[in-house]
C-alpha cells in the first residue's frame, strides 16, 4: 500500500536568482519480494542541465533549436549537498551516464521486503526558464513547476526509471507529501494540495501542504494570479484556462456540469483539489481548434471553454488516479480520455458538428466537411497516419513514437478502439468495467493487463481481438462486401477481410436510410459466406457508423436493388474536401501561380481526387493560361502507392507525369517521365531522422524555340535517370548522400554528392559538401554546355529545379542559386566541365545566421588540363536550405567586392513552393 510512502520537503525560493534551497526526507517501502541494495530517484529537473540529456536530444530530434541555441543560465539543474541516512551516514550516489536526470543510491544495507528505506537529501534547484517544455519560470518572474522535487522510482520487479523527454509522464508511486515553502509575501501559490498552515514574516511568506496518496504535485508561484476557484458537491477544480468573456456564473454552472460527469462515470475524486491549467491544455489541446485565432469562435455559446476544461479535467483526475507506467503502458488513460470526451459530447451536444456554426455559413456548408459530426474528428486524424502508413502500436514505447501519434493519432486510436469495443460487447459493460478498474487501483500498482483481465471477467464475449490486434499491432482494418445474391426471402453474401485482422465487423441492413438491423460478424478469416433473411431490405452496409476506424469504407455496401450494384455516382467539389465514401468525388481548386518569368502569372485550375486523406491512387490535371507567354500551359500527374508494412522497405510508388511550360522567352518543353521509386525508413524506429530512397524514372523531353535570338541544339532527348539518396536529416548532425547515374544516347555520366553539418555545443555550425562526377562517354555537341557539369548554376537539362528564370545571363533571376553540381556561388571564367569534375564546399558560423564560406575544385574539360578553381565569401543562412544569401569576396577572378556592378555577384537561394514549406511542418511532427 503506497499509503505508507512518504515525502517531506522543506523549500526555500529565491525568486530572483531562480533557485530553490531544499531539504527532504523520503520514507519509500520496499513492497516488492525481493531484497533491494540499490535504489534509484528521479531528478527531472537535472534534465535541463547540458545540451546532452535525453531531454536535449528530444528537441533536436523534433528540429527544435530552442534548448541548444539557449543561453547557459536559461537552463536549469540539480545540486545535491548531501544525501545520508536517517542516522546522519554519507550514501555513495551517482548519476547515470545516459540518464543524467537518474540518482543511483547504494543503500548501507540491504533492504528487505516490506521494510522502509529512509533518506535525507539536501540539494539546491536550479530552475529553467518555461521557454523549453512551457513549465519553469517566466518573462515575469513567475514560477509554474511540473516535476520539480527529487522523488522515488517505481521498483516492480525491476527498477522503472527513465529520462524526462518533455512527454509529461513520469512515473513514480504514489506517497504522502509534506511541503514546507517558503516565498516572497508578493506572490500567491496554487496547488491541488491542502494548506494546513500559513505564516508570515516581513518579507516572506511559509505555506504548509500535505496530500495523501500522491504523485507529483504541480507548484504555481504567481505575482499575477488568473486563477479561479469553483467549488462543486464533488470537488473543488482550480483553473487558469482562458474563459475571458464568460460570466462567473456560468463558468459555475459548466464547472459542476463537468465534475458531475466525471463522478458518475470514473467515480468519486479522492482529493479535495482539482488543478487544470492552461500550459496542460496547450499541451494537449482541442486540435484544429487551437490553430484558430481566438476571435474565431466555431462554437455555439461556452462551448469551446467547456470542451477545453472537459478534456484537460478528465486527463487530470486520470494522471492523480491511475497509477499506470505512462512511458510503456499509456494507451489506457488516453483511451478513457477521448472516450469520455466523445461520449460528453454525445449526451450533451447530439447535433453538434466538427466545424461548429460554420457548417451554416454559406460555401462552407456545400463541403462534406461541413456534414461531418464533431466525434468523427478523432477517426480522421488516426487515419491521416494511417493512410500514409505512419501509423504504430499502442504498446510502443511513447518515446519511440512519432510526435503526431504520440500527441495526437495514438491517443484518439486508444479512444475510438473503446468505443469500438463498446459498441460490441454492449450493455454498459465497458463503462462499469473503467468504473470499477478505476477506483479498484486507486491505491496500488496497476497495468492494462489488469484491466483486460477484469473486462474478460465482466463479458462473455470474446474480446481477444482488441488487446492482440487492435492495441498491440498497427495491423489495419479492411471490409469488402461482394457477390450478392438476392432471392424474394433470402440474401447470400460475402464478406472479405482484407487485411490480417481477427476482428469483428458490424453488418447493417438498410430500408433506404432506415437501420432494419444490425449484426456483429466475427472469425472472418479470409472470406465469410452468409445467408439472412431479405426482410425488404435494399442495401446490405458493413460499417454503416463508422464506429470502426477502417482503413477503405468505399466498398462497405451493396444495393439490393437495380442492376448496377455498388454505383457510385461522380460528385464535382470546388477545393479539397473530407473524402465521402458514397461518391467518386472529383476536386477542382483555381490556381493561381507564378513559376517563372516566362510565362509570368499563370491562372488556371487544378482537378483532382486526393481528399484530406492520402489515397493509394491519386492524379492531378492542371491547365493553365499563363499571360507573359500567352499560351496554355501546366500538366498532369498519377501515381499509385503500395504501402508495405513491418518492413525497411515501406512504401513504393508507381507514377507517370507530364508538363509544358516556358524555359525561355517564345521556348516551351514538353517533359512526360514515368518513374517507379523504392522508399525506406528503420522499421524498428520511426523517429530516426535516417531514411532513403531509390528512383527509377525515364524523362522524355522536347523543346520548341520560336525565339530567333535563342540559339537550341538538341530540342529532343531522352534520360534514363536512377537515383539514389541515404540522409540523416538531424539538427545536429546531418549527413546526406547522393548518386545519381544518367544515361542517354548522347551521353552516359555518373556523380556523387556527400553533405554534412555539424552544430557544436557553442552554437558553431559547419558544413561540408563534396560532389564528383564524370562522364561515362560524351557525344554531345563540343560547343554546347547544355549536358554538361556546371560549376555554379547547373543548365538542369532534366528540367528538376524551381528556377524562375533558368536562361538568363544577368539580371536578379541569373543570381538564383541552386546548390548541385558544383556548389560554387562565384561566376568563374570556366563555369562547365565536359568531362569530369570534382568540387568541395565548406562554410562555418562567425555569428549567429552569419557563416565564412568557401569552394575549391578541380574543372577538367576534354582536350585541356584540368583547372583548379576557388571562390570565397560570406553566407546569411536565414533559413537553412530554405533561404540564404552568398557575397563573394575572394575568387579565381580577385577580389570581386571591388568589381564593378557588385550586388549582380550576390547569389540567392529561396524557395516558394508551398510543398517544400510544409517540410518545415512535417518534419517536427512526422
Amino acid at each position: 500500500m503506497f499509503g505508507q510512502n512518504e515525502i517531506s520537503i522543506d523549500a526555500q525560493f529565491n525568486m530572483e536568482q531562480r533557485t530553490a534551497k531544499v531539504i527532504q526526507t523520503i520514507q519509500y517501502q520496499n513492497s516488492s519480494k525481493d531484497t533491494l541494495k540499490t535504489i534509484y530517484l528521479n531528478d527531472w529537473n537535472n534534465s535541463f542541465s547540458t545540451k546532452r540529456t535525453p531531454l536535449a536530444g528530444r528537441f533536436t530530434e523534433e528540429y527544435s533549436t530552442k534548448f541548444h541555441f539557449a543561453k547557459s543560465d536559461m537552463r536549469g539543474f540539480t545540486s545535491i549537498t548531501s544525501l545520508k541516512t536517517v542516522n546522519g551516514e554519507d550514501l555513495n550516489y551517482n548519476r547515470l551516464k545516459t540518464h543524467p536526470d537518474v540518482v543511483e543510491v547504494q543503500l548501507a544495507e540491504p533492504l528487505l521486503p516490506n521494510q522502509s528505506y529512509h533518506i535525507q537529501l539536501s540539494y539546491i534547484l536550479q530552475f529553467p526558464v518555461d521557454t523549453f517544455t512551457d513549465y519553469g519560470v517566466t518573462d515575469t518572474n513567475e514560477y509554474n513547476l511540473k516535476y520539480w522535487y527529487i522523488t522515488p522510482a517505481v521498483y516492480d520487479g525491476a527498477w522503472q526509471y527513465y529520462s524526462n523527454k518533455n512527454l509529461d509522464d513520469l512515473y513514480i508511486p504514489k506517497a504522502s507529501l509534506n511541503l514546507k515553502l517558503e516565498f516572497p509575501k508578493n506572490y500567491a501559490l496554487f496547488s491541488e494540495l491542502d494548506i494546513q498552515n500559513i505564516t508570515q514574516n516581513d518579507k516572506t511568506q511559509t505555506f504548509y501542504l500535505y496530500g495523501r496518496d500522491r504523485v507529483d504535485t504541480k507548484l504555481y508561484l504567481n505575482k499575477f494570479p488568473n486563477f479561479n476557484y469553483v467549488q462543486t458537491d464533488n470537488f473543488t477544480v482550480i483553473t487558469n484556462i482562458e474563459s475571458e468573456g464568460i460570466k462567473p456564473t456560468d463558468r459555475a454552472i459548466i464547472t459542476d456540469k463537468i465534475t458531475q460527469f466525471i463522478n458518475k462515470n470514473l467515480g468519486p475524486y479522492p482529493h479535495n483539489n482539482l488543478l487544470v491549467t492552461d500550459i496542460e491544455y496547450k499541451k494537449d489541446p482541442l486540435y484544429g481548434i487551437n490553430q484558430l485565432p481566438k476571435f474565431i469562435n466555431p462554437f455555439p455559446g461556452n462551448l469551446q471553454y467547456e470542451l477545453k476544461l472537459l478534456k484537460t479535467a478528465l486527463k487530470n483526475y486520470l494522471d492523480n488516479t491511475l497509477p499506470l507506467n505512462p512511458r510503456t503502458d499509456y494507451w489506457l488513460k488516453d483511451g478513457i480520455q477521448i472516450y469520455f470526451l466523445m461520449k460528453y459530447v454525445e449526451e450533451q451536444y447530439p447535433d453538434l458538428k466538427l466545424l461548429g456554426n460554420l457548417s451554416n455559413v454559406w460555401g462552407i456548408r456545400a463541403f462534406h466537411a461541413a456534414d461531418v459530426n464533431f466525434n468523427e474528428q478523432y477517426n480522421l486524424y488516426f487515419m491521416q497516419m494511417v493512410r500514409t502508413n505512419r501509423d504504430q502500436s499502442l504498446t510502443t514505447a511513447k518515446d519511440s513514437l512519432l510526435k503526431f501519434n504520440a500527441n495526437i493519432a495514438g491517443k484518439f486510436k486508444a479512444g475510438i478502439g473503446l468505443k469500438y469495443l463498446d459498441d460490441f460487447i454492449n450493455a454498459d459493460i465497458l463503462e462499469n468495467t473503467i468504473k470499477q478498474y478505476i477506483q479498484k487501483s486507486s491505491a496500488e500498482l496497476t497495468s492494462s493487463a489488469d484491466f483486460e483481465q477484469l473486462l474478460k471477467q465482466n463479458t462473455t464475449k470474446n474480446v481477444d481481438w482488441f488487446f492482440q490486434d487492435y492495441i498491440n499491432t498497427s495491423k489495419k482494418i479492411d471490409f469488402r462486401i461482394k457477390d450478392v445474391i438476392k432471392t424474394n426471402d433470402s440474401v447470400t453474401f460475402t464478406i472479405k477481410n482484407k487485411r490480417d485482422t481477427n476482428v469483428p465487423v458490424s453488418l447493417f441492413m438498410l430500408k433506404n436510410d432506415t437501420i432494419l438491423n444490425k449484426h456483429w460478424i466475427e472469425g472472418i478469416n479470409g472470406s465469410k459466406t452468409l445467408t439472412i433473411p431479405h426482410d425488404n431490405a435494399t442495401k446490405l452496409v458493413l460499417n454503416y457508423d463508422n464506429t470502426i476506424p477502417e482503413y477503405n469504407l468505399r466498398d462497405n455496401w451493396k444495393s439490393l436493388e437495380g442492376w448496377f450494384f455498388n454505383n457510385k455516382p461522380l460528385q464535382f467539389r470546388l477545393f479539397k474536401d473530407i473524402e465521402d465514401p458514397n461518391y467518386n468525388q472529383v476536386f477542382f481548386m483555381p490556381l493561381v501561380e507564378f513559376n517563372n518569368i516566362y510565362d509570368g502569372l499563370t491562372l488556371g485550375a487544378k482537378m483532382y481526387n486526393k481528399t484530406l486523406l492520402m489515397k493509394n491512387f491519386s492524379y492531378r490535371l492542371s491547365p493553365k493560361y499563363s499571360f507573359n507567354s500567352q499560351t496554355l500551359t501546366g500538366g498532369g500527374h498519377g501515381v499509385y502507392t503500395h504501402h508495405i508494412e513491418n518492413q525497411n522497405l515501406y512504401r513504393i510508388s508507381y507514377g507517370i507525369g507530364g508538363s509544358y511550360s516556358s524555359f525561355a522567352e517564345k521556348a516551351f518543353v514538353t517533359v512526360i517521365s514515368p518513374s517507379l521509386s523504392f522508399y525506406f525508413r528503420d522499421n524498428n524506429n520511426y523517429r530516426s531522422n535516417k531514411g532513403s530512397f531509390l528512383n527509377f524514372r525515364f524523362l522524355d523531353i522536347s523543346r520548341t524555340n520560336n525565339n530567333p535570338l535563342l540559339t537550341v541544339t538538341n530540342p529532343d532527348y531522352s534520360v534514363f535517370n536512377v537515383r539514389y539518396v541515404n540522409a540523416h536529416t538531424h539538427l545536429i548532425d546531418y549527413s546526406k548522400f547522393y548518386y545519381d547515374f544518367q544515361v542517354a544516347k548522347q551521353f552516359g555520366k555518373i556523380s556523387v554528392n556527400y553533405e554534412w553539418r555539424k552544430l557544436t555545443e557553442n552554437n558553431r555550425q559547419f558544413n561540408f559538401r563534396f560532389f564528383a562526377g564524370t562522364f561515362l562517354y560524351n557525344n554531345t555537341d563540343p560547343t554546347s554546355n547544355y549536358f554538361s557539369f556546371a560549376l555554379d548554376r547547373p543548365t538542369d537539362y532534366i528540367f528538376d529545379y524551381n528556377y524562375l528564370g533558368r536562361s538568363e545571363a544577368s539580371g536578379i533571376f541569373s543570381q538564383q542559386i541552386i546548390i548541385a553540381e558544383g556548389g560554387f556561388k562565384s561566376k568563374l571564367e570556366t563555369p562547365f566541365a565536359n568531362q569530369w569534375m570534382t568540387t568541395a564546399n565548406v562554410s562555418t558560423t562567425l555569428w549567429r545566421y552569419v557563416e565564412a564560406y568557401g569552394d575549391i575544385g578541380l574543372v577538367k574539360n576534354r582536350s585541356v588540363n584540368p583547372e583548379f578553381v576557388y571562390d570565397s565569401g560570406i553566407r546569411l543562412n536565414l533559413v537553412t536550405d530554405y533561404f540564404e544569401l552568398y557575397f563573394p569576396i575572394y575568387s579565381n577572378l580577385g577580389w570581386e567586392v571591388d568589381e564593378p556592378n557588385y550586388s549582380q555577384r550576390i547569389r540567392i537561394k529561396f524557395t516558394l513552393d508551398p510543398e517544400v514549406l510544409l517540410g518545415l511542418f512535417r518534419r517536427k511532427w512526422y
